[in-house]
């Protein structure tokens, strides 16, 4: 075995010993866990600097509605509108 200094030896001897007070039957997710859930992570935040990036890119300027832009019409102007439409629709063919 290599010669090891004394605070490595010092260490092995506490991970030894931890591990023997660890329960056998205690299920933990152990270095794959790890090495699993930081690689998510590390595609959680690739994902959400890609989004930010293509949102930045997206233009929110808006077309005005041109009907938005005609003002409405009081109920005294729709009335005058309605009773100019009747007549041009008496000289149409009936049909039958």
């Amino acid at each position: 075995m290599p010669d090891m200094s004394a605070s490595a030896s010092l260490a092995m001897t506490h991970l030894v010993s931890f591990a023997k007070e660890v329960d056998e039957d205690k299920v933990t997710p152990g270095v794959l866990g790890f090495i699993v859930f930081a690689a998510m992570a590390l595609a959680v935040w690739a994902l959400m600097k890609s989004m930010s990036r293509h949102m930045n890119r997206v233009d929110f300027t808006q077309v005005p509605d041109p009907k938005a832009e005609q003002p409405e019409q009081s109920p005294a102007d729709a009335d005058a509108g309605a009773a100019e439409a009747e007549p041009s629709s008496q000289g149409a063919k009936k049909q039958g």
